[in-house]
């Protein structure tokens, strides 16, 4: 059963998972629940997250796609990437970049130009207005997601995000299209 607990160490706090936990035990003794304690967790605290960011981009003018493509040119190191770059980054098709690159254009987020280094490539860079936007965008998410992880110390927040990280790299390979 759960170990953690409140204030008063003899009072067991049970979640909703515990609840579902249980319930699948009384039905079905049989069942290894365990993979419940860990992925149904998962899956709820995600919907917090979700949540924190669709409010973080909404309040910066931005959808979920368009952080990422913006958030992929801020992080690129002078703000800008060819549009295979940014396909290979956000994992969608050249039809959905090229759409969503002209989209970014006609927001005065982003320019699409022939690359000063090679005039046959094209690269898009961020405009000042979509540095703001990512950056309003990156801090506001920063500050919700340290919310939700306001329940754990350094420590704990250190050891999630190692286990996490062990189960995670167990999925992820070198080619992200297939990760």
């Amino acid at each position: 059963m759960p170990t953690t607990t409140t204030d008063d160490a003899a009072v067991p706090r049970l979640d909703e998972v515990d609840r579902i936990i249980e319930g699948w035990e009384r039905a079905r003794g049989d069942l290894d629940t365990d993979p419940l304690a860990v992925f149904s967790r998962i899956s709820r605290l995600a919907r917090f997250l979700e949540t924190a960011r669709r409010d973080s981009f909404t309040a910066a003018g931005l959808e979920g796609w368009e952080f990422d493509m913006l958030s992929a040119l801020r992080r690129s190191g002078d703000d800008a990437l060819s549009p295979g770059a940014l396909m290979q980054q956000t994992l969608v098709t050249s039809g959905t970049m090229t759409t969503r690159i002209d989209k970014l254009v006609a927001r005065g987020l982003v320019s699409k130009n022939r690359s000063p280094r090679d005039g046959r490539a094209v690269e898009v860079r961020l405009q000042s207005e979509g540095v703001r936007r990512v950056d309003d965008a990156m801090e506001s998410l920063l500050a919700a997601e340290r919310d939700l992880l306001r329940p754990l110390d350094a420590d704990g927040r250190t050891a999630l995000a190692d286990t996490l990280r062990s189960l995670l790299l167990t999925f992820e390979t070198d080619d992200p299209v297939k990760g």
